[in-house]
């Protein structure tokens, strides 16, 4: 039975629920992105794994410990509902079935976990577009490039 079914309202306060796992290269490095869907406002402690030759390898963790392989390339960033790691100079021998784990403090509907197999040849190129959209309002923007247009115009007149 799924935990997150919103039956007993307690429990649907308490689901935190991993919507999508994406991978893409950004220049040399490879991004995860793993979305969620915040239903809590409890700290969010996060895994990110990789699973090659039946071997899980710990790439960076507030869970458990990162091994010191991937720990010096790897780095992660948090945006709402967006948990994102950077593995850089990400080479075939980084592919395999990444894993994003997370768990919010005192959750009792245990860790969600969502996984996709990355393999270098078939990654498409990060849009470079999708922070800035997250993180700019394109209404600023626009005021921002309004004298510039009014400038261009007269300068060709």
């Amino acid at each position: 039975s799924n935990p997150c079914l919103p039956l007993p309202v307690l429990q649907a306060a308490h689901c935190q629920m991993i919507k999508d796992l994406s991978a893409c290269l950004l220049g040399q490095s490879l991004r995860v992105d793993c979305h969620y869907e915040n239903k809590t406002s409890n700290p969010l402690t996060y895994e990110f794994s990789i699973t090659k030759d039946n071997r899980k390898h710990v790439i960076h963790s507030t869970i458990s410990v990162s091994e010191n392989v991937y720990r010096s390339r790897a780095n992660v960033t948090l945006h709402k509902n967006l948990v994102c790691l950077y593995l850089q100079s990400f080479t075939t021998s980084d592919e395999g079935v990444y894993m994003c784990e997370l768990k919010a403090t005192n959750d009792y509907t245990g860790n969600q976990i969502k996984n996709i197999t990355v393999i270098k040849d078939k990654l498409e190129k990060c849009a470079g577009f999708s922070l800035l959209i997250q993180n700019t309002s394109w209404l600023l923007l626009l005021l921002l490039s309004l004298p510039l247009l009014q400038a261009v115009d007269f300068v060709s007149l």
